[in-house]
C-alpha cells in the first residue's frame, strides 16, 4: 500500500520556511535604487540584485514567465529589461533554464520580486541570482506606467542606479548612454571559439518523441553563426537530426565553407545589425552555395545580404504572445520575439518573398528567397520561453537540406 503522509504534515511543509529568500527578508531589504530616462522621468524603488549602476537601452517584455530564459539570452545585451506582470521570481530559477551561461542584459525592473518561492525545480531564488551574475535591480516600480511611457514615447536610454540617487545626475547619464543604434553588441556575446554542440533537446520542450539516433555519424551536418545564439535553437538542430559546429559569428565564409556543411544555420543576437558587415558578407558568400535559415537576428542579417534594409521599430517585439500569420498557409502562430529592430519592406528586393507578417502592426516577420534555399523568420520557433507553435519550421530546414 502507499505510504502516504498525513494531510496535517502536508500542510505543514507549506507554512515552513523556504530555504530560499522570504517576504520578511525581503522586507528588510530597503536600499533605494532609481530608473532615470533620457527624458527626464525617474522611477524610484527598492533595489534587488547587485548594488552599482548600468546604463542600456530601457525596453519591456510581456511574457507571463520566463524570466530566467529572458534574463540569459544574449539579444538583450546593452538593455534595461521592464517585466510588466506585475510578481516576478514566483517559481524561482534552476538550472536548466538557460539560454547561455550567464545573464547578458544590463538591468531588471519589476513591479515586485516575489518573497517566496514555489516550485518543485527550483534550486534557487531570483533575488540570489541577480546578485550572483552582478545584475543591478529594482522593484517597487510603476511597471504600467514606465510601459505606457515607453509606448507612446518609444524605447528610451536609461540608468539604473543604486550608488548615484541624484535625480540630475541620473537623466544627464541617461542622456549621454550610448544607446544600440551604430554599436556592434554581437562581439561581446558570442563564442570566441568553433565547437561541436552535444546537448540535446530537454524533455520539457519535447512535443514528440524524437526518433534521432545519439550517434552522429551520417547526420546531416550544420554549421550554426553564433551572433549571441540562444541554447535551445542547437537543442532543437539536434533533434530534428543534425550534427551541429557552432561557429563564432565572425566567422568568414572560407572558414564555413571548409566545414563542409549541409547547412548553415544564423542565429540570433543583440543590437543593430547595420553594422556588422562581417556578418553581412559571410552570408553573401554562402548565399546559393548552401541552404540557409536564420532566426531573429540572422532573419535580418539574410535579408541585409540580400539587398534589404532594417530600421529601428518604435518599442520592438518582446514577449511570448506576440500572433504571427504564415502567408503561405493562411495560419496564426502565437509567437517568442525579443528584437527591436526590422526588415523595411520598401527596400525588399525582388528576390525576397514575405512568408510571415505581424498582427500587431504589419511587419515583415519572415522572407524566402526565390531563386536559392534560403528563408528566415524575425521571431524565435525554438521559444524557451514560449508556445510551440513554430517548431515546424525546423523539421522545414531539414527538408530544405533533404531536397
Amino acid at each position: 500500500m502507499l505510504d502516504v503522509p498525513p494531510l496535517s504534515s502536508i500542510v505543514a511543509q507549506f507554512r515552513t520556511p523556504s530555504r530560499f529568500a522570504q517576504k520578511d527578508d525581503l522586507e528588510k531589504m530597503t536600499q533605494v535604487a532609481k530608473l532615470a530616462l533620457e527624458d527626464g522621468t525617474v522611477f524610484t524603488g527598492r533595489a534587488i540584485g547587485a548594488e552599482g549602476e548600468v546604463d542600456g537601452e530601457v525596453c519591456f517584455n510581456t511574457s507571463m514567465t520566463g524570466y530566467q530564459e529572458i534574463l540569459t539570452d544574449p539579444s538583450y545585451r546593452g538593455q534595461i529589461v521592464t517585466m510588466t506582470y506585475p510578481q516576478i521570481g514566483n517559481y524561482g530559477v534552476n538550472a536548466d533554464d538557460v539560454e547561455s551561461a550567464k545573464p547578458h542584459l544590463s538591468g531588471f525592473v519589476v513591479k515586485e520580486l516575489s518573497g517566496r518561492v514555489s516550485n518543485f525545480r527550483a534550486d534557487g531564488d531570483l533575488g540570489a541570482y541577480l546578485k550572483k551574475y552582478n545584475i543591478v535591480g529594482i522593484d517597487g516600480v510603476d511597471t504600467r506606467a514606465l510601459v505606457r511611457k515607453l509606448r507612446i514615447t518609444g524605447a528610451m536610454k536609461g540608468v539604473l542606479s543604486t550608488t548615484d540617487l541624484d535625480d540630475r545626475s541620473l537623466v544627464a547619464k541617461a542622456k549621454a548612454s550610448p544607446g544600440l543604434v551604430g554599436r556592434d553588441l554581437v562581439r561581446e556575446v558570442m563564442p570566441t571559439q568553433p565547437r561541436e554542440w552535444s546537448e540535446n533537446l530537454s524533455p520539457w520542450m519535447k512535443l514528440e518523441q524524437s526518433q534521432t539516433s545519439a550517434d552522429d555519424a551520417g547526420k546531416p551536418h550544420v554549421v550554426a553563426l553564433d551572433y549571441g545564439m540562444k541554447w535551445n535553437i542547437p537543442r532543437y538542430l539536434r533533434d530534428e537530426g543534425f550534427r551541429v559546429t557552432v561557429m563564432p559569428g565572425t566567422a568568414s565564409a572560407a572558414d564555413v565553407l571548409a566545414a563542409d556543411p549541409d547547412g548553415v544555420f544564423l542565429s540570433n543576437g543583440p543590437g543593430d545589425p547595420e553594422p556588422l558587415e562581417y556578418a553581412v558578407q559571410t552570408i553573401q558568400g554562402v548565399l546559393g552555395k548552401k541552404p540557409i535559415f536564420g532566426i531573429c537576428l540572422g532573419h535580418q542579417l539574410l535579408s541585409l545580404a540580400c539587398g534589404a534594409k532594417t530600421f529601428k521599430l518604435k518599442f520592438g517585439h518582446r514577449g511570448a504572445n506576440q500572433p504571427v500569420m504564415n502567408l503561405q498557409t493562411g495560419v496564426v502562430e502565437i509567437t517568442s520575439q525579443n528584437h527591436g529592430f526590422a526588415v523595411d519592406e520598401p527596400s525588399l528586393p525582388s528576390d525576397l518573398e514575405v512568408t510571415h507578417r505581424n498582427l500587431n502592426d504589419n511587419t515583415i516577420e519572415g522572407v524566402r528567397h526565390k531563386k536559392v534555399p534560403a528563408f528566415s523568420v524575425q521571431y524565435h520557433p525554438e521559444a524557451s520561453a514560449g508556445p510551440h507553435d513554430s517548431s515546424y519550421l525546423f523539421k522545414q530546414f531539414r527538408e530544405l537540406i533533404g531536397k
